[in-house]
């Protein structure tokens, strides 16, 4: 649940309408058309929730993996909240923004990717933006 109350109104007045249908309405945007979708993980800074600007992932945390979407291998402490899914006749994780309750992606685990914890956060561009840190 949201701990930031917002009417969809309201909602729609502070966000495009891409990202009110990915955050708002669980939405995906199409693959590889994402800005955040080949950036590599180079600039010292966090991805933060377009909703809310809750930070989610540090951008250490990022790697390319040639799904379509921005792809992290692990989320800030308390950041995002996940709630399985058993749609499509398969098991999914979708991740939310602890804060404001939008809309992220979904966690994909054991693909074998070179990374710390083998998972796969796969996150719509729309949903995030990105904050780069002062040197």
């Amino acid at each position: 649940m949201s701990t930031i109350p917002k009417s969809e109104e309201e909602w729609r007045a502070v966000l495009s309408p891409q990202q009110f249908k990915v955050l708002r309405k669980q939405g995906t945007e199409a693959p590889y058309t994402g800005e955040y979708t080949s950036t590599p993980a180079t600039e010292t800074g966090h991805y933060a929730c377009a909703g809310c600007n809750q930070p989610l992932y540090k951008s250490l945390t990022k790697f390319i993996a040639h799904c379509g979407w921005p792809a992290f291998y692990q989320a800030l402490p308390g950041a995002i909240t996940i709630n399985r899914e058993t749609s499509f006749g398969m098991v999914r994780e979708e991740m939310r923004c602890s804060n404001c309750d939008g809309h992220l992606g979904h966690i994909f685990r054991g693909e074998g990717y070179k990374n710390p914890t083998d998972e796969r956060h796969c996150v719509n561009s729309v949903s995030i933006k990105f904050d780069k840190e002062d040197p």
